[in-house]
Order: structure tokens, then sequence, then C-alpha cells
């Protein structure tokens, strides 16, 4: 079907690429293949899976129109063969500008200009990422993907071979049937439920897809690309039944890109991912780049170009630093550095028997002649794949405090050796988790955390190296590394929420100064606690604690005045630590028991306690947090009380946050399951407590807005001002909570992403108080008594009126319509067994004030 007129331009900007490509160390290439001499413009026909190619964005089916700023049409298949070649052959990058075979011939009908310089830029990292090196090779793999009632996809696409036998997954959608499945893009369909279809025609293998989603069921057969072409080589059967029986043929496919194996192409060398985004370690950047030699470039035979359309603009790309984990020997990693602790006499020996002698000698000389050097650099030799050694001494210590500054030393001193001497890619051994027998999630947690904030400021890779048969210790350092791309603790919220009974269980990392409660706890054992809440309470809260401690020395427990915090009254519990856990778990039991009694009694209904004993006391972390978390469930479900109780962490305690977070969801305690809320992770925390933010014009999240907004005003303004992310904490969990019960009564989401405009008067008492329906009428009760939304901006444009600098407000809501029906002016409430109203077109009304969220507020002219 011909491309529309008015989609082109947005398409060109979707589908023009000009991908960019390095030589990695531990990869034989760039990763594709081209047509043959007679084929113009070249097309892509093989893209292999974790290759420099498939990082940079290239797809099969692309037309290369350009090599290194040579257009392909003035060029032979040869000469571009050898530019390509040479790129490969010198350790040189080479930019392909590619435009999908599909578009290509829809542009060309049409003799449709475009310019180059539109092109996306994509870059693959100058290192091979993390996930890559991971990837199994020559592992073909079985992908069960079965429907829900109310899916209606498995999730992926699919793209036809270079002839019209057989098929391959185009793009995998995340968070879907096929990715949770581990279905990958490239991968080559072999079978389709134990029946082989590698032979038949795509048509044929299509029908049999489309046969599948009507069951609900599909078994998938797939092998990656490269694998596939390598058994096709080998003559290796295809076939499940025939693999999986053949023991030698497993046995000889299980390299990874760790192994000393990379295979042997003699071409460019086959999974992309889409040009339209920058996923799997891909680098993308949105810049027009830097196209001189466009000024009047064009393709004869294919399409002219248009030079002039728009500016040129300079290409900003930044490079990032990686920090991964994967499993593997340390001797076998090809990295700039591997770092050894010489303390451990197993790994020593390891290293020193893979260097040979060479390594031997050269550390003896070195450790001889400075035996307090803080680390010894050999140069790698024998079966060490590594350039430089590091050999850096390092010693237990039952202290946490000291533990952890030993391996901030042992990390900081490798990687400022490293920099110094200009090397960007370094591995380390997971020091401490075997024969010292240190605390994995700490090593893992101290280690990742130090890494992250040296390299920041350096374009550096660094990996963890685990044992194979160490799977707890890579599932831990995986966990902390994923935890690096959250939200910092200084900059987003930390929050999760749990509901138990009628009461609610928060965990947030911050200041329990800064809470909103009735009751803020404290401990009169913690002179630090102690001095933070008095001070930040100031001078009338102060003369209180010192009056009632004197009149009152031996009471459990002493409220005072709340002064100048949030809360209404501060409660100093007396407690002290212990040595003894049986001790130590009956006094926070007392704790607990104390605390709630005199909630009850002063008739409050919210309470932050902080993480007691787990600062400077080092009492147990799992004694103290599951005892106060257990307590604390077993009081909301029992009294049934309908309390909001929250446990603050201070920001550098990351270990008792989580360790809180994992007893509040656990469901191994004997209560019923919690309803979990956690805030959003685009979230951000402010120490003044505010809750509007405004969004960068440069992040994702304002973009996506500002298109859908363009699209709906259809020319009727003129400019945005500013777009405000809306953080009501209080509101947000009421809304999850309808949320939630709407989906358990309707069995679907009934979520819609409507528009509301008002006076701008009218906007800020939204963001303080809601959706009030007080105010329903004031603008009309057409389709009943409630508070209107519409999916058509500009009729909430209508309710909008300009304040004195001509500004308007409007606000993207997300809202549960749930069962909907047409509305009238006579209905001041829902209709019975209905949740909303509406016109039948675009208007819903809501009955609720917790049945729609204020998400964002646009501001504009």
């Amino acid at each position: 079907m011909p491309i529309k007129q008015a989609d082109i331009d947005r398409s060109i900007n979707d589908n023009l690429r000009r991908c960019r490509l390095y030589i990695w160390r531990n990869y034989n290439g760039f990763g594709f293949t081209v047509t043959s001499e007679s084929q113009l413009p070249p097309i892509i026909t093989c893209v292999e899976s974790n290759s420099p190619a498939a990082a940079a964005g290239l797809n099969i089916q692309d037309y290369v129109l350009a090599v290194n700023d040579t257009s392909t049409a003035d060029v032979s298949h040869a000469e571009l063969v050898a530019m390509v070649k040479n790129a490969r052959d010198t350790d040189a990058s080479v930019e392909l500008l590619v435009l999908h075979q599909d578009f290509y011939r829809e542009l060309k009908k049409v003799n449709r200009l475009f310019d180059p310089k539109r092109a996306k830029i994509i870059e693959a990292p100058r290192i091979m990422p993390i996930n890559y090196q991971n990837f199994p090779k020559h592992q073909p793999r079985t992908c069960l993907l079965r429907l829900a009632k109310k899916e209606k996809s498995f999730g992926f696409s699919i793209v036809g071979s270079s002839t019209s036998t057989g098929l391959y997954i185009d793009e995998v959608c995340p968070n879907s049937v096929a990715s949770n499945a581990l279905l990958r893009e490239n991968d080559r369909i072999i079978e389709i439920n134990d029946e082989f279809v590698d032979d038949q025609q795509s048509e044929a293998i299509k029908k049999k897809l489309v046969q599948a989603k009507k069951a609900g069921f599909l078994k998938l057969y797939v092998i990656d690309m490269d694998t596939y072409e390598s058994f096709r080589s080998e003559n290796i059967p295809l076939s499940s039944n025939e693999y999986l029986h053949g023991s030698s043929i497993r046995k000889a496919s299980t390299y990874s890109y760790n192994s000393e194996h990379q295979g042997n192409y003699q071409h460019f060398n086959v999974t992309p991912g889409r040009g339209r985004t920058a996923g799997n370690g891909r680098k993308a950047q949105e810049s027009a780049g830097n196209w001189k030699q466009y000024s009047s470039w064009k393709l004869p035979d294919f399409l002219p170009v248009d030079s002039d359309q728009l500016p040129d603009t300079s290409n900003a790309s930044t490079q990032t630093s990686t920090i991964g984990v994967c499993y593997g020997d340390l001797t076998t990693q090809e990295a700039d550095v591997i770092v050894v602790c010489s303390s451990s006499e197993y790994l020593f020996k390891s290293i020193c028997k893979a260097g040979g002698d060479s390594v031997s000698n050269s550390y003896t000389k070195q450790i001889k002649d400075n035996p307090d050097a803080p680390v010894i650099t050999v140069t790698a030799a024998g079966r060490i794949a590594s350039k430089m050694i590091y050999f850096l001494p390092w010693q237990s210590n039952p202290d946490e405090s000291i533990l952890r500054k030993s391996i901030e030393k042992f990390v900081s001193v490798a990687l400022e050796q490293a920099i110094q001497c200009n090397y960007r890619n370094i591995t380390f051994p997971a020091i401490g988790c075997g024969g010292f027998g240190c605390s994995i999630q700490f090593i893992a947690r101290t280690m990742v955390k130090n890494v992250h904030s040296k390299v920041k400021a350096h374009s550096m890779m660094v990996s963890f190296v685990i044992q194979p048969d160490r799977k707890d210790i890579y599932d831990e350092f995986k966990k902390q590394i994923d935890l690096l791309e959250s939200p910092s603790a200084s900059s987003k919220l930390r929050i999760i929420c749990a509901t138990f009974g009628k009461g609610d269980i928060e965990v947030e990392m911050g200041d329990i100064t800064k809470q909103k409660v009735d009751v803020i706890v404290g401990s009169t054992s913690s002179g630090i606690l102690t001095d933070t809440i008095i001070n930040a309470a100031g001078k009338e809260s102060q003369l209180a604690y010192e009056m009632e401690i004197a009149n009152h020395p031996n009471s459990a427990l002493i409220a005072i005045p709340s002064g100048s915090l949030s809360c209404k009254k501060i409660f100093f519990v007396k407690w002290e630590p212990n040595d003894n856990e049986e001790i130590l778990r009956q006094s926070l039991i007392d704790l607990i028991s104390i605390v709630v009694q005199n909630v009850i009694s002063h008739k409050f209904t919210s309470i932050a306690f902080p993480a007691i004993g787990c600062g400077k006391h080092a009492c147990s972390v799992d004694i103290v947090v599951q005892t106060m978390v257990y307590e604390m469930k077993k009081h909301l479900i029992q009294r049934k009380l309908s309390w909001r109780v929250k446990f603050v962490v201070n920001a550098n305690q990351e270990n008792v946050y989580d360790e809180f977070c994992k007893q509040v969801l656990t469901t191994e305690d004997g209560f019923h399951e919690a309803t979990a809320y956690q805030l959003p992770a685009t979230w951000e925390k402010s120490a003044e407590d505010k809750i509007r933010f405004t969004l960068s014009t440069k992040v994702h999240e304002y973009k996506s807005i500002v298109s859908n907004f363009d699209q709906a005003m259809k020319g009727k303004y003129t400019n945005i001002i500013k777009i405000e992310r809306i953080q009501n904490e209080r509101w947000y969990m009421q809304y999850l909570a309808h949320s939630k019960d709407f989906r358990k009564r309707l069995e679907m989401n009934t979520e819609k992403r409507l528009y509301h405009g008002c006076p701008e008067q009218a906007a800020n008492a939204i963001i303080a108080d809601c959706f009030n329906r007080s105010y329903a009428g004031v603008n009309g009760t057409v389709y009943g008594v409630g508070v209107y939304f519409s999916s058509d901006a500009t009729y909430s444009h209508g309710y909008t009126k300009p304040n004195a600098s001509g500004e308007r407000c409007m606000f993207l809501s997300r809202v549960l319509v749930g069962k909907t029906t047409k509305g009238n002016s006579t209905m001041r409430t829902r209709p019975l067994g209905f949740d909303s109203t509406t016109d039948e077109k675009h208007i819903f009304v809501t009955y609720h004030d917790a049945q729609a969220l204020a998400e964002y507020l646009i501001t504009y002219k």
C-alpha cells in the first residue's frame, strides 16, 4: 500500500539511519553481509546476533545508500567491499547510510526527495557490551508462548529471508509474551509446534503463526542467525529432535563471546534491532550530524536528494561507561586489565600458572623491590587474554565498616591505575565471596557502588567475572548493577507501599524529619537521631523534651510538641540495643507495642519510624527489620487499624532499605499477601516536599506528551510554555487502590489518558486536592453531574481561560472509566451498575474523586 504524502517526512525520520560501526577486540568483523554485485543499491542480507552491526541498528533488508560519506551509486561493488574490509582490517570505524527496503521502494515510486542530514545516528559502543558478551552462541532455544485471556498478541513481528523460504523474527515488543519467553530479534524460526518449517515457503509459515495465534499457544524452536549459518555450513542437523539427541553436537555448541572460539567469517559477517530505538548496548543520537560532502549529493538511479532542506548541525556524541557481570574465567577475559587479589591463594596460583614464568617472575621481582606497593602491574603472558594484570593485596574483616573501606580501596587503586595508564576495559573478580566467606550482598553492593562512583567521569567498561558454578554471586552482582539504572536516592523517590488489612505500610529512603504524618518516632538511646529530630523541631520542642526527661526519667515513652515539624507529636521511646538476639527481638516487640498503644490513645492514624538500631548501634539488620515489620503487620491486621505506617531509612543505608522492602513485601510470614504499590520511577525527590516538577524539554517524557498534544490540538495553540509532572503521593496511592479494585471487578484495564481544561486558579486547587466533585456543574451537566474529561484536547481547550500573561492550563490525566453508559443532566451519581457516563464519543464523566489522577499540567498559549 503506497505511503501517504503526509506520512513521508515522519517516516524518513524513523527509517533513514546513519549506522556507525566499530571493531570489537573480542569479535571478528562487523557482523553483516550484503548482496552480490548485481544488486543496486546493495541490500543487507544478514546481521549477526550481538555484533557491531546489530548494536549500530542495521536491519535485514536495509538498502545501503552510502559508505563513509561515499554514495554506493558512485562505486563498484568491489570498491564497496574493499572499503569495508579495509576498515575491518585496520580496526577503523565504518559508517553506513541505510533505508529499509519497503520504504525505499515506496519513495522511489513517487520520486520523493530526502535529506541525508535528517538521518538518525545510531552508534555502536566501542567495546562489546556485557549483555552481548554473555549471549550463548551456537545454542538453539525453545520458546513457549501462551496468550492470557485478555491478550491479543504474542508481541513479535516477522520478516522474510532474501529467498522466499523461511522466516526471521523482526521485532520483539518489550514486556510482551515473546520477550518473556526469551525470543530475540533476528531469530530464525526452525519449528512451529514441533513441525519443521525451515524449508517451507514464507507465506505457509505465516499461516501457521496465524493459526497458533487463534489457538492462543505457540511453541517456537529458534536459532540465532549466526548459529543458523554455522550449522548449515557444517551440515549439523537443524531439527530439534536430531540436535537434542546429538551429545557431541551439544558439547561443541556451548561457546559464548567470552570463549576463545570466535568463528572465522570471511564476509563482514547476523540480530538487529530497529533503527528507531537504541537498545541492546546501542547508542542513538537524533542529530543531523555533519554531512558536508552531501551539499550536492545525489543517488542517480535511486532517490534524488535535496540537501538544502535542513541546516547542518554538529554531532555531540559522548561515550558512556558500562558496568556488567558475566560468568567465566578471569584468565580468558580479553580486557585491557584483569585485577587479581594477591591475598587469595587459589586465584593467585591459577593466574600465575596460566601466565607462566614470565608473570610469576615479574611479580616476584616487583614485590621484592617494593613490598608495600599498593598495586603490582605485570604484562600478561601465556594463556592470559588481557593486556595487563594488576595484583592488589586485600584482607577480609568482620567489622563491616573496616571491610567496606578495604573493598573501596581495592577498587579505587585498581581503577585509578588503569585510568592513569589510559586503559578503558578492566575486569574484577568477586573478592571475598569464596574462601573468605564474606556476605555476598555486602561485597556486591560495595564493589558495584564504588566502581559506579569512580568511572562516571571516564569512558570505561568494567566487568565482574563470576565462576560458572556460583549463580548466587552472579545474581547478586546483577541485582546491584540493575539498581544503578534505577533512580538514585538523591534525586529520585525511593518508596514502596503495601496494604495489610485496612492499613498501609510504606518504606521510604529519606529524612525522618520531613515526614507528613501524625507521629514521628525517635529513640532515647540514639543521640544522633534525637539531636536530628530536636534540632529540626526547634526550641519549643527541645525545652519540652528536656522537661519530660527530667520529670519522667523512667517513662517508657514521652510525647512532646512537634514544633516546626509537619507532624502533630513526636514520640521518644526508651529503648536500648543488645547483643543478645532474643533480648533485642523482645525489646523491639515491646517498642512497637508501646508506640501502637499511644497512637491509639491519641487517636492518630499515621506514624513514621526510623530504622532503629541500624546505624551506630550496628544491631543485626535482619533481626531489627524483620521484627519491626512483622509486629507492625500483626497490629494492623489483628486490630483492624486504618493506619498509614512509614519506615524511613537514611539515603546511605541501601542495605537496610532493601531489607525493609523485602520484609514488607514477603508473604512467608503467615500474613495475607500484600498489595504493593511503588511510585513511578520518573518521580523526583524534593527537599521542600513540592508536588509540581517542570519537565526538561530534552527528556522522552516531555517529547511524548508534546507530540500527542500537538496532534490533538490541531494547530489551535502557538507554543507550550511548560509541562509539569504532578507528584501528589496521597492522591496517587488512592488512585492505584481504586485501579486495583476496577481490574479485579471488571477483569480488564479500563484506564484512559484524557484531557481536562480549566482556569489557572482551578488547576492549582486540583493539584492540591484532587478532582473535587463539589465543583461539579460549574461548566455544565449535560452528561451528568461529575468531573468531565475528554480525549479531544480541542474540546477541553474550550474550558480553559487565559491568565494575565495569556497562558492556559490543561491537565493530561489518567482516568478509570470502568463500565460506562450514556449520561444525561439528571444523573447526580453514577447509574447503578456503571462507573462513569459518556457522550459515547469523546467525553467521560467520573463520580469519585479517586477515579482520576492529574498526571501532568500543560501550560500553553
